[in-house]
């Protein structure tokens, strides 16, 4: 019952959630709407006008009998300025919007004419004509360009609220796994309580009997609840870290949307009125010069005219237009918080954990703030700038038919003025006029996205300060013992050097996967854990070369078959982390798309639509072998993951494509890198944008997926714990010793289940290995290990190894049970004396250590002794 109610919660919130999301797209899709309205409001207006004073100059010989008509016949029309409720609502209040009212007099004022001069026809006919043409298609660039424009910055609203709810999916997710491994820590615990209390001796002789069984399973319970604790700590972590990120996404989200509503919309409002009320108004002006020159006697009804050419107001006929449309251009409600499954934490948490990450995020965002509002202040005073000389250009074009007028008002005068320098000139100037535009609408776009990103980054940093001030609080009532546990859980040591018959830089990444047993090599899986960690916020990744010392001393050792980026490397090493991981891909041979390839998926990225390009690009994706295909959907949905955070770390997905397109598709050799890069781009920009329809899901492809919210490096992700388990006969006696830590988290489940359930069969399996430790002993395996090639030998801790000579200083030659390879130096002791061995597991929570002693004769079991450092 309880379910069935978590169930309904969940769905209702989920259908607020939809029925919010649908309430915008109406209101985005209704402001498209009344700014095409408005824009073919204006059009209709100005083709009136233009044909109003064609046909003036037709009837201007009629007289009086003729401009009565023209008038009326005006006046009648109802239905050319449209025909849709909210155009006939202007109509019907000619002073609500001013351009309406100009209209409105001018009818009123050419019922007080009877008869105009031959002149005025000319003017009527020629130049005003032409101008009021020529401000309808700049009223109708300027609102198509506009509409454009505010489409675009609907799409990234919409998209940006889409990645709230995969935020809060990811959350939800990682909140379930949490909520499962407490459960599970809790279960282990109350198994081990009930096992403290039957091994509670009843006789002396009982207890001598079982004592070594009990004191097994007592170790065997405690490692138990110890691996759980880890693992539900590792969850709650993950959980922690997508907690925050839904947070912060939906106070970016909500910063979007005032922005877009309270600023972006007027903005784009004002844009699409640019120079229109001050053309029409130039128009009228000259209209009206020309009305007092033949027409004293009419100075009565230009003044009236002139009253509602002044009162042209652009700011005042937007606010009358949100006023009659204040449903559709009101803000939506706020984007509330919705946690998942009884989470009552609501705001952000700053762990001791987690201050390393965060601190230095506060800090580049703060930066990276201060950096964009400069950015944004520059921006917008050439926008403002611009739109002077937009306005001056506009002016200028209609106070020349003016000055024309006034100094030769004669037919034949008027005529000689048209020459054809002056068309030119005309010309010229229209040009400049169209570019000041274009040059006005582009910094207008690099205005409204700067107000954009500052209102996201002042959100986010002010959840960020507010939880930062939280965390010192806390911190200051932690003790620094307990700190200093959580970092020694998460301590890892270096497994000693692997030998593949494969390189990994410049090698065949197909055969080294074959060779090592990696889904992901470690390469790959490292590099990208450790800028998931460190670096998702860092300016300027993949973008900034490392240092070369930095990056040839971190490739060594990843070829040596080791992680140097467990431990020794900070976020200083950022650069040179993400240089390692393009010179990775960049020196395989042969590359991931093979040269047949090139040409087709080059083609597939010319495709215009979106949908289409996508499936063309994977079914050819298809081609490629299974285990290229598990490493690029890896790659490129953490790179997904990295363009989301382009407002901090200025990498958007085309910023990362060209970062990317030489390294993962090399041009080849014969045809031209410069004219083919750019398309090259394209293509891997689409499959950063759209990994999950690219590449196949983990149900058609299984293997290692990348995960957003990932924990650092703890002991489970290391081949010591997997080997332990191995140690003990589990199922897992095959698997690769080093796979990626997301590959693990399917065997963590396998793990959990040698617990209470097997207990029996644990402990009856660890006497025999120990009874078995029979003749005469040269080495003893001190921990469990898994051969990662066919020339390294698999162990079990405890097992007799026959060593024949040192390979290196690393490893041994030698033999088990009759099968001979190599021996991993660290993991034995040898009889020529006491040799620590220091494992994962050996390492506790309160920083002790526990050697591994040789044993005085083959009969004795390895003895641990645990000693304080």
């Amino acid at each position: 019952m309880a379910a069935h109610g978590k169930l309904r919660r969940e769905r209702g919130l989920q259908a607020e959630y939809e029925t919010q999301v649908k309430e915008m797209r109406w209101q985005l899709s209704e402001q498209l709407r009344c700014l095409e309205l408005q824009g073919e409001l204006r059009r209709e207006l100005l083709q009136e006008l233009a044909e109003f004073m064609r046909r003036r100059a037709e009837v201007e010989l009629e007289y009086s009998r003729g401009l009565e008509k023209l008038a009326e016949r005006f006046s009648s029309r109802g239905g050319r300025l449209g025909s849709s409720r909210e155009h006939q609502s202007f109509r019907k209040e000619p002073s609500l919007l001013s351009p309406l009212h100009c209209w409105a007099v001018l009818l009123q004022h050419t019922r007080q004419q009877s008869r105009e001069s031959a002149a005025l026809s000319e003017v009527l006919a020629g130049p005003l004509a032409q101008r009021l043409s020529h401000i309808a298609e700049d009223v109708g660039r300027l609102v198509k360009k506009s509409r454009d424009l505010e489409q675009q910055l609907q799409d990234e609203l919409l998209e940006v609220v889409s990645e709230l709810q995969t935020a809060k999916k990811t959350y939800q997710a990682y909140h379930m796994e949490s909520v499962n491994a407490e459960a599970k820590l809790r279960e282990a615990e109350r198994q081990e309580e009930k096992r403290a209390g039957r091994s509670v001796p009843t006789t002396t002789a009982a207890a001598t009997e079982a004592g070594p069984l009990r004191k097994s399973s007592l170790k065997k319970g405690g490692r138990l609840v110890e691996k759980r604790q880890a693992k539900f700590m590792e969850h709650k972590l993950k959980c922690t870290k997508a907690r925050n990120e839904y947070l912060l996404s939906l106070a970016s989200v909500n910063a979007a949307v005032s922005n877009y509503y309270l600023h972006d919309v007027l903005d784009l409002m004002d844009c699409c009125d640019t120079g229109f009320h001050l053309a029409l108004g130039q128009v009228l002006r000259s209209y009206m010069a020309a009305e007092s020159r033949t027409q004293a006697s009419q100075v009565q009804g230009l003044g009236s005219l002139e009253e509602a050419v002044e009162a042209l107001d652009p700011s005042g006929d937007k606010a009358k237009v949100l006023e009659v449309h204040a449903t559709i251009f009101c803000p939506p409600l706020r984007f509330d918080y919705h946690p998942h499954d009884g989470d009552e934490v609501a705001e952000i948490c700053v762990e001791m954990e987690l201050q390393d990450e965060i601190l230095p995020r506060a800090q580049n965002i703060q930066s990276r703030l201060d950096r964009q509002t400069i950015e944004t202040e520059e921006v917008n005073k050439t926008l403002k700038a611009t739109l002077q000389a937009l306005l001056e250009v506009v002016a200028s074009d209609d106070g020349d038919v003016l000055d024309s007028f006034q100094t030769s008002p004669s037919t034949e005068s008027l005529k000689s003025t048209s020459s054809d320098p002056g068309s030119r000139q005309a010309g010229r100037r229209r040009g400049q006029q169209q570019e000041t535009e274009t040059f006005y609408l582009t910094k207008l776009q690099e205005y409204l996205s700067g107000r954009s990103i500052l209102a996201k980054l002042q959100a986010k940093h002010e959840k960020l300060q507010e939880a930062l001030q939280r965390g010192d609080k806390e911190e200051r009532e932690m003790s620094w013992t307990q700190y200093t546990q959580r970092k020694f859980q998460k301590s890892r040591h270096p497994r000693p050097s692997s030998q593949y018959n494969q390189r990994l830089f410049g090698g065949d990444m197909e055969k080294f996967i074959q060779c090592s047993g990696q889904p992901v090599p470690l390469v790959v899986e490292s590099c990208i854990r450790f800028i998931n960690l460190n670096g998702l916020q860092h300016e300027g990744i993949f973008r900034v070369s490392g240092a070369q010392l930095r990056v040839s001393e971190i490739r060594d050792a990843f070829e040596r078959g080791e992680d140097p980026l467990v431990e020794g490397c900070t976020a200083h090493d950022l650069d040179s982390v993400a240089g390692v991981l393009k010179l990775y891909f960049r020196s395989l041979e042969p590359p991931l798309f093979p040269p047949d390839l090139f040409s087709e998926l080059l083609a597939s990225s010319e495709l215009e639509a979106t949908a289409e390009r996508v499936e063309h690009v994977s079914r050819l994706l298809w081609r490629l072998p299974a285990p290229v295909l598990v490493v690029l959907r890896y790659l490129f949905n953490f790179l997904n993951h990295l363009a989301q955070y382009s407002d901090e770390n200025m990498m958007d997905p085309y910023n990362l494509a060209v970062c990317f397109g030489p390294t993962l598709l090399p041009v080849p050799a014969g045809q031209d890198p410069v004219a083919l890069q750019g398309r090259v781009n394209q293509l891997v920009q689409t499959l950063i944008l759209q990994p999950d329809r690219v590449f196949p899901p983990l149900t058609s492809l299984p293997g290692p997926v990348y995960e957003k919210c990932m924990a650092p490096p703890s002991a489970s992700c290391l081949g010591y714990t997997l080997g332990a388990a191995e140690g003990m006969g589990g199922p897992l006696e095959k698997s690769p010793p080093h796979p990626p830590c997301s590959a693990l988290n399917l065997r963590d489940a396998q793990l959990e289940s040698l617990g209470a359930d097997n207990e029996p069969e644990l402990e009856a399996e660890m006497l025999a290995q120990e009874d078995d430790l029979e003749g005469v002993v040269e080495a003893v395996a001190c921990f469990a290990y898994t051969g990662r090639t066919a020339q390294e030998l698999s162990f079990r801790r405890g097992d007799v190894l026959r060593l024949h000579e040192r390979a290196s200083s690393d490893w041994w030659r030698g033999e088990h049970n009759g099968v001979r390879g190599l021996i991993p130096h660290k993991y034995i002791t040898l009889p020529e004396g006491p040799e620590p061995c220091i494992s994962p597991e050996a390492v506790g929570l309160s920083g002790h250590r526990r050697r591994c002693l040789v044993p005085a004769s083959p009969e004795q079991h390895v003895e641990v002794d645990k000693r304080r450092l």
